[in-house]
């Protein structure tokens, strides 16, 4: 008995989660699938009111959230979760469409799992947020000296401040569109396959999602101001890749 209580011990992590959702069996389950992974601090609760006031009460370091509440759409509920978080945030939908999918990175979403799941797929992604919070750090100082700080022309990125500004413009970002413009600075003129980029910035490959990486790309364009095909800062090779290309004339300072 007391091997087991080191072991599980050993097993436990320090990081809190918070799961939403209306359906009793899926929080019971989840729960206990995610104990088994070592994570002991999740506090659960099956409506949009409950979960602000949980949110107001406690830093959470990861939201499981539901996208159909009672009292709440998820994607309403996102919203109100952002003035008080940047945790990551994982739907947990039964919607499929891209519609669904666009609108939850839209309004500050980090992923997206669509009902029913493999649970161990749920692990694998509960997993990869914790992991990249933990490498990229490490990674940055890596590939780049720790650098934080980025400009190519008109363009600057400072993550220590989390601020991506276009000109005189400081555009509100999401902290995976910050996390994906960091990797792209830091491999200038670089090209990456799409599952490349998912698992560099999202952590994990084998459960990729090569629409999130699209996504997310449309979205740091709008904000580069970058639309007009063809494009000329985030631009695409046909069957390959993304590459991030500088303003002409640009040299990182």
């Amino acid at each position: 008995m007391e091997d087991k209580t080191i072991k599980e011990n050993q097993l436990a992590t320090s990081e809190k989660i918070l799961l939403v959702d209306d359906e009793q069996g899926l929080l019971t389950l989840v729960k206990i699938t995610l104990n088994k992974e070592g994570y002991r601090d999740i506090t659960t609760v099956e409506t949009g009111a409950e979960a602000l006031q949980a949110i107001e009460r406690t830093h959470y370091d990861l939201i499981l959230l539901d996208v159909m509440l009672p009292d709440y759409s998820g994607f309403d509920l996102c919203t109100e979760i952002r003035r008080y978080t940047t945790a990551p945030i994982i739907f947990l939908t039964a919607r499929t469409s891209d519609y669904d999918k666009l609108s939850g990175f839209a309004i500050g979403g980090d992923d997206y799992i669509t009902k029913p799941f493999n649970t161990m797929e749920l692990v694998a992604r509960v997993k990869a947020v914790f992991r990249r919070r933990l490498l990229d750090i490490a990674s940055v100082k890596e590939s780049i000296g720790a650098k934080e700080v980025y400009q190519y022309g008109s363009i600057a990125l400072d993550m220590s401040g989390a601020v991506l500004r276009v000109g005189e413009t400081e555009v509100t970002c999401t902290a995976k569109e910050l996390e994906l413009m960091a990797f792209f600075c830091a491999h200038p003129n670089k090209v990456f396959t799409t599952a490349h980029l998912y698992e560099a910035v999202w952590g994990i490959s084998e459960f990729g999602d090569e629409k999130t990486v699209t996504i997310h790309i449309s979205k740091l364009r709008k904000k580069l101001n970058d639309e007009k095909k063809p494009y000329q800062i985030i631009t695409n090779l046909r069957g390959i890749g993304y590459k991030f290309v500088p303003p002409t004339g640009a040299v990182e300072e």
